[in-house]
């Protein structure tokens, strides 16, 4: 039963494909993180919330703050030293068809400084479904 089933299980696969950090001042730090997403599904995934959350090397989490789609075009604007925009911005609402793969980005602000958000252990990536059923989360490692 499992296996005729299986394809109904809504669920994403995926990494990041690239992480950009940079300091905005001397007290807050942005990480621009470009992903590939994978629906195995036979379901379309619907995202209702998106978070990134640094894991520092002590263990405690930081949840940053996400940057809204309409603010990237600013964001990319002023902050030069991250480069272009390659791919367009996460947002609710956005559906990853089943059977499909997409390309997204996300933006998340920190209330730290810029050495802290680098010296971090991880950045996670978490999405979940409009329904609250499936979520998909991806950590990138810092280096």
């Amino acid at each position: 039963i499992f296996s005729s089933t299986k394809g109904s299980h809504l669920m994403l696969e995926g990494k990041v494909m690239k992480a950009r950090t940079g300091a905005l001042d001397e007290k807050t730090s942005i990480a621009v993180l470009d992903f590939r997403v994978l629906n195995p599904s036979n379901v379309p995934f619907e995202v209702r919330d998106v978070k990134v959350t640094l894991e520092q090397t002590n263990g405690e989490k930081v949840e940053g703050q996400m940057v809204s789609k309409v603010d990237m075009n600013q964001l990319f604007a002023y902050n030069k030293f991250l480069g272009q925009q390659f791919n367009e911005t996460l947002a609710m609402k956005d559906k990853v068809p089943a059977h499909g793969q997409i390309d997204r980005m996300v933006a998340a602000h920190f209330d730290l400084p810029v050495q802290e958000l680098e010296k971090g252990k991880a950045i996670v990536l978490w999405v979940q479904d409009m329904y609250g059923i499936s979520e998909f989360e991806t950590v990138y490692k810092m280096k």
